[in-house]
Order: C-alpha cells, then sequence, then structure tokens
C-alpha cells in the first residue's frame, strides 16, 4: 500500500487548501484514513480522521468547524478541506491509513504518506 499526500503550499492567514491523499491498493474502502501534522519542532499530532465509510469523522479541537475530511473510495483518495487557516495550522501534512477503527494516535497506523508541507502567512 502506497499513500501520496499532496496540495500543500504557501497560504495568508484566512485562506484555504484542500490536500489530496491518493492511495494504492484495491482495499482502500476498507482503510481508516486520518491526516496528522507536524510542525517546525513538535511532535506529530492527530488532525482529523474518518472510518472506511465516511459514517464517522473525528477532529482535534482547533481544527473543528475550520477542517472537513472526507473521502471518495472510487477514487482511492482522501481529501482535507482546510478554511481560515492560521499561522498555527503550518506544519507537514501526513496522510495514514490503518485496518479497522479510527485511531487518533500515530501508533495505531500501519501505512503513512510522505507529507505534503502548508504554510500559513500571517
Amino acid at each position: 500500500v502506497q499513500l501520496q499526500a499532496s496540495g500543500g503550499g504557501l497560504v495568508q492567514a484566512g485562506g484555504s487548501l484542500r490536500l489530496s491523499c491518493a492511495v494504492s491498493g484495491r482495499t482502500f474502502s476498507t482503510y481508516a484514513m486520518s491526516w496528522f501534522r507536524q510542525a517546525p519542532g513538535r511532535e506529530r499530532e492527530f488532525v482529523a480522521a474518518i472510518t472506511w465509510n465516511a459514517g464517522r469523522t473525528v477532529y482535534r479541537d482547533s481544527v473543528k468547524g475550520r477542517f472537513t475530511i472526507s473521502r471518495d473510495n472510487a477514487k482511492n483518495t482522501v481529501y482535507l478541506q482546510m478554511n481560515s487557516l492560521k499561522p498555527e495550522d503550518t506544519a507537514v501534512y501526513y496522510c495514514a491509513a490503518r485496518v479497522g477503527t479510527i485511531q487518533t494516535i500515530e501508533q495505531g497506523y500501519d501505512y503513512w504518506g510522505q507529507g505534503t508541507l502548508v504554510t500559513v502567512s500571517s
């Protein structure tokens, strides 16, 4: 299984970006998918997760109401729509996959993408 994240870039505070994560393999629809992020000098942290059928989503408190995770199982892709971006959202964003239920800790994930950098200027 390979994950390829894309969509990062430089945006001003208050702007929007949409991240994508394309997943190889025929079993994408069985995976719970998540986004994590790692800011410079900080540990990687959970951002959002979605169940295999998009029936449930989970967000960290600081992004609730601003970020939306979604998936298209026909395209083997998960998305993270980020609105009202803040400088503190600056980080490398990683997508991750696991078989089973949502987890909010990185140790629970089997597969990781390479990361895409999001920079929010003030």
